[in-house]
């Protein structure tokens, strides 16, 4: 849509009669020719009917967003991003010409300049329906997952065996490889039951090289630190015992030692934490929220529309996409 943004301000040029011809019924004329000519009324109302309401809404929400976040802290949060994703598409895409044709294609911005105006504008609507989750967190949300799911800091080890596995395998193949490691860590449990050293054989077998060295201590952890299963495991031992099967994840199988365990912090200490937790899973559950916390916003700042085509084609919109964010969190 922002291709079209040049467009618009070319019309409003026009219609404001900068010297251009003028036509038999006194508008200004943007092209003559035999047969009908056409005015820049004309040219606007197409204009409006196909593309007025995204570039609006986009020019509304700039001017919001940028007022609501308007502290150097948020701005360099924003840039950073900004910097960030060009970075990563970069890597990928090995030069800005070849990333262009890209953003150009999908976003609508030919330049680097406007790639960064537009990834600025999206991390800011992020960063807004971020803020609108948390006020939709309920302090009995936050006890029960205060309750349920806070523990205190776990201090771990683990021997980490991985599968051998390569792009290219077959689904025999990597099953092969997926057994074969399960082996290999049911083998080193039943060292750990006659009595060997977990350390020792962790620096022996494991996978890990960041932790093997020191006998597969990982220190202390708390709650989102680990992926789901090894937390889970962990949470589930007792101090100074292991597990006695394999717990698999994304990084192989680990067998995980409990070693200590801090007292549970408490709820004001971690409550902002929590309240994260729940608004991130609550936008990922409902994709609504974002539409939300922008048209709540623009409430705020009482916007209004002067012409009524224009108020009936953004109630439209928001209406459309609302019905397609439900669709998308449906399919999920």
């Amino acid at each position: 849509m922002k291709k079209i943004l040049p467009l618009l301000l070319i019309t409003t040029l026009f219609v404001t009669g900068c010297g251009v011809a003028k036509l038999e019924n006194g508008q200004d004329a943007v092209v003559k020719l035999k047969g009908e000519d056409i005015s820049a009324d004309k040219l606007y109302d197409q204009l409006k009917d196909k593309y007025a309401v995204n570039v609006l809404i986009d020019m509304i929400d700039k001017q919001i967003l940028a007022k609501e976040y308007s502290s150097d802290e948020v701005k360099e949060e924003i840039e950073s991003k900004v910097q960030s994703q060009i970075d990563s598409w970069l890597e990928n895409f090995g030069d800005e010409a070849t990333l262009l044709k890209q953003t150009s294609s999908y976003f609508g911005v030919s330049t680097m300049d406007g790639l960064r105006e537009y990834l600025n504008l999206q991390f800011l609507r992020t960063k807004a329906a971020e803020d609108y989750a948390k006020t939709l967190v309920t302090d009995k949300e936050i006890k029960n997952f205060y309750d349920e799911t806070i523990f205190g800091d776990i201090e771990a080890s683990h021997i980490l065996i991985k599968a051998d596995t390569k792009d290219g395998m077959t689904d025999e193949e990597t099953k092969a490889a997926e057994a074969k490691a399960l082996k290999e860590a049911k083998s080193i449990i039943e060292k750990l039951n006659k009595g060997e050293d977990f350390a020792k054989l962790a620096k022996k077998y494991s996978d890990d090289e960041g932790s093997k060295e020191d006998g597969g201590e990982l220190g202390y952890f708390t709650h989102g630190k680990m992926v789901a299963e090894f937390e889970e495991a962990a949470v589930d031992l007792k101090v100074g015992k292991y597990t006695t099967e394999p717990v698999k994840s994304s990084f192989g199988y680990h067998i995980i030692l409990k070693t200590n365990q801090k007292e549970k912090a408490s709820l004001d200490k971690v409550k902002s934490d929590i309240i994260d937790e729940i608004s991130a899973d609550k936008i990922e559950a409902d994709s609504t929220i974002n539409i939300d916390a922008m048209v709540e916003l623009r409430k705020e700042y009482k916007i209004s529309f002067e012409d009524s085509d224009l108020k009936k084609k953004y109630e439209a919109y928001i209406e459309s996409s609302i019905s397609s964010a439900k669709e998308t969190d449906a399919a999920k």
